[in-house]
């Protein structure tokens, strides 16, 4: 079977690639890495095409808002431009999937709350075709919250989705959720483009189920791939249809190249990436 490229999300270093954005794709260059996931590219896409290209790797998937008004982090928040804003900038990097990184918690407690999303990404995937890419979702905790009748609101969006809407899964997030990784990972079959590999020790509770005390990426204990509690090796292991193993961290626990190298030799070593 084909195995799936090594990637790194580029919110990872955030502030490392704001401060110099070619030394820091270096940088990753020298690691071995070949391909990372844009992150807020929108508003430059000429400069980061650029420094793309004079470090020799490539962006095949990014991660920008197509459902909400604004985009959340931990660390703030980020205006949403219009869709076709949006995928004009990721033809003109090389983007392919256009990934959705996040909707509010709030918007997957009810059933009416999943269909609005379902129905707004199809009707992005059907934008996005007019300008040759393909759009998905990436997960954090709050689609495993609500229940309907036995099926996970995650589990519901997924069955309203159109099959050419593309899934990128976080493995921390689903564990977080509550969910089996491995069993959650072969699920999803052929639209299982990407596997967020990230490690840690969970949070105790879910930190976006109603109540729950808010957080930021500063409370999380993530550590270097094949060091914490996700099982990683048999998850990589569980699907053949995906494409890319994206290396991030929320919250690095050291030095992030050092980190990112580091998660990069597990995933080279262990056999999970070509």
């Amino acid at each position: 079977m084909a195995l799936p490229l090594a990637s790194v999300q580029l919110y990872s270093l955030a502030k490392e690639f704001s401060a110099d954005m070619s030394g820091s794709l270096d940088k990753l260059a020298a690691i071995g890495l070949r391909n990372v996931e844009a992150f807020d590219f929108v508003g430059r896409p000429a400069e980061i095409r650029a420094a793309l290209d004079a470090s020799g790797l490539a962006s095949p998937t990014g991660h920008a808002p197509l459902l909400s008004d604004e985009l959340w982090t931990p660390d703030g928040a980020i205006p949403t431009p219009a869709p076709e804003v949006v995928f004009a900038a990721a033809a003109e990097i090389g983007i392919k999937t256009v990934i959705d990184p996040f909707v509010a918690p709030e918007r997957w407690l009810t059933e009416d709350g999943v269909a609005d999303i379902a129905e707004r990404l199809n009707r992005a995937a059907e934008k996005a075709a007019e300008f040759g890419l393909t759009v998905g979702y990436h997960n954090h905790a709050q689609e495993f919250v609500a229940d309907f009748g036995g099926q996970s609101a995650y589990e519901r969006f997924i069955e309203l989705t159109d099959d050419r809407v593309e899934i990128e899964l976080d493995l921390f997030w689903a564990l977080t959720g509550g969910q089996d990784v491995p069993a959650l990972v072969s699920s999803l079959g052929q639209r299982l483009v990407a596997v967020h590999v990230k490690d840690g020790i969970v949070p105790t509770s879910n930190p976006w189920a109603p109540g729950a005390e808010s957080f930021g990426s500063d409370t999380l204990d993530q550590r270097r791939a094949g060091t914490g509690e996700v099982p990683l090796a048999a998850a990589l292991q569980a699907n053949d249809a995906i494409k890319f193993a994206v290396i991030e961290y929320d919250k690095a626990p050291g030095d992030v190249f050092e980190d990112i190298a580091a998660s990069y030799a597990f995933l080279r070593e262990g056999g999970f990436i070509a």
